[in-house]
């Protein structure tokens, strides 16, 4: 049968003034225990140092033998304090005659003196005769062969070490109690800080999440742990935020994308209706619909590219590593932007550097590490958005060079300035293609805005002339994917500078 233990007190204080109570009481106890040992030590010598000290005289032994000893009433006068003494013959007999006072009984020993159990000049303790009193004894030889037993009694030793103990036992009450309230109050005291996190943990459960812990002092346990709660309570809460916005991210997103495939859906299905219609229609009417089919079809397959596009870019997408000429790639995507566009003049040229503000140097070689094919669509998409959003004949300039990373060259935040990514390390080498147009710029309002899916900054744009609002978010998610950055700097009436920031040997970090 298992037997049910008490199970031990689960309160953290609790535990606390117990312990405190039970080693302050062992401590307690074991200096009490420790006392009444010395003491009773300490008596005990003293008795036998009169013992040791006190022989009877040698007539006393031939007075004894001869029953020739004082009367009782005489003898307390023959010997000091409360000294008896025992006389054995030749033959180890005791005598009937003793010294010493008879008003109380006597120790308890042998009627032969080779049965006392004594060895001389070391004291013993017997009991008396009768009651509970106790005699320290020792055994003296006398002449002629005889011995005597010289005995004190104990009572004085006895009684001073009772009233200690009576004494040491009220103190240990005494002390407990004392302990107990003492301990409590301590404890109380020094657990207030856990009792006002206690407290402070109440309120945030109950929703208050901007509330952090007061008691943080870094040269106590307890203000250690409130910093580390409080900077988890911070993590927790921006992770909080960060979900909250994300999922409005998420709604806003799929509320815009499917706003943006009804357009072309309703457009397909009404145009598609009308095509059905029994009555004859005229050629151009049916090629007219045909060819609004047609478009709105492909600007929904483009779409729906793009969302799969970023949907791939959000799941860690792989790119593939290798050398990438920047020059040559921005050269390519500058001669197929002529091709296609002549509304927009479009040059290359070497980057303005703080040591080069006009950008005089020629074109030097500009490599970084990444996947050729995504970091062209970058260029084009970024040469794209320039020819959508100005007017014709605005001059656009693409510039390419090295550079390393700082508020004048690009790669980190300034007023002005604009991305959807993190900073780089200051002065990391740093490859960059910037275009450059003489637009109008944008408004901060619009600048700050301008990297999030489906923005469009121009109100006067409609969507049937061709964007959907992901190109620069698809750019920005595939610079931060190379460990890079594309950023914006513009102004109402400056234009627009897109910047691709990415580090020259891809130690910023590995996209794969």
């Amino acid at each position: 049968m298992t037997r049910l233990l008490p199970s031990p007190p689960r309160s953290l204080r609790r535990r606390l003034i117990l312990g405190v109570t039970l080693l302050a009481t062992a401590a307690v106890l074991t200096s009490e225990v420790i006392g009444f040992v010395v003491l009773r030590s300490w008596l005990l010598d003293r008795v036998d140092q009169q013992l040791v000290e006190f022989h009877p005289p040698a007539p006393a032994f031939r007075d004894a033998l001869d029953n020739r000893l004082p009367a009782p009433q005489e003898r307390p006068s023959m010997l000091p304090s409360d000294f008896r003494v025992y006389f054995y013959d030749t033959s180890g007999r005791r005598l009937n005659d003793s010294l010493g006072s008879e008003d109380k009984p006597g120790p308890r020993l042998s009627g032969s003196a080779q049965n006392l159990g004594l060895r001389d000049g070391y004291p013993e303790t017997v009991s008396a005769v009768s009651g509970d009193g106790r005699w320290r004894v020792l055994r003296n030889p006398g002449p002629d062969g005889m011995s005597a037993v010289v005995a004190l009694p104990l009572d004085t030793v006895d009684g001073a070490t009772s009233k200690l103990l009576w004494l040491n036992a009220v103190l240990l009450v005494v002390t407990i109690a004392a302990l107990l309230a003492l301990a409590r109050w301590v404890v109380r005291l020094g657990l207030l800080p856990l009792t006002r996190m206690e407290r402070t943990a109440a309120d945030i459960t109950a929703g208050q999440l901007g509330l952090r812990l007061a008691d943080t002092d870094a040269r106590t346990e307890i203000g250690r742990l409130g910093r580390v709660l409080n900077t988890m309570l911070d993590r927790l809460q921006r992770a909080l935020l960060e979900r909250e916005a994300s999922e409005a991210r998420l709604r806003r997103f799929v509320a815009d994308a499917g706003h943006e495939l009804r357009t072309p859906l309703t457009a397909i299905q009404g145009y598609a209706e009308l095509a059905l219609r029994p009555e004859q229609r005229p050629t151009r009417e049916r090629r007219e619909a045909n060819r609004l089919i047609a478009q709105n079809a492909e600007r929904m397959s483009l779409l729906v590219d793009d969302l799969q596009l970023l949907a791939t870019l959000d799941r860690e997408p792989s790119y593939r590593r290798q050398p990438v000429d920047l020059l040559s790639l921005a050269a390519d995507a500058v001669s197929a932007a002529a091709v296609h566009s002549g509304s927009h003049p479009v040059d290359l040229g070497p980057l303005h550097t703080p040591d080069d503000p006009a950008g005089t140097h020629e074109l030097d070689l500009a490599e970084t590490v990444g996947d050729p094919h995504r970091l062209r669509q970058i260029v084009e998409n970024l040469l794209s958005n320039a020819r959508t959003h100005t007017p014709a004949g605005t001059r656009v300039h693409v510039r390419v060079g090295t550079t390393e990373v700082g508020p004048r060259t690009g790669g980190v935040d300034r007023p002005g300035r604009t991305s959807a990514s993190p900073p780089l390390p200051e002065r990391l080498p740093i490859s960059v293609i910037e275009v450059a147009d003489e637009g109008p710029g944008l408004a901060p309002v619009d600048a700050e805005h301008v990297f999030e899916r489906f923005y469009r900054a121009d109100p006067a744009r409609s969507r049937a002339q061709g964007g959907s609002g992901l190109g620069l978010s698809i750019a920005a998610a595939i610079a931060e994917g190379h460990a890079g950055r594309l950023e914006l700097d513009t102004g109402p009436g400056e234009g627009c500078t897109f910047r691709l920031v990415l580090p020259t040997d891809g130690s910023g970090g590995d996209p794969s």
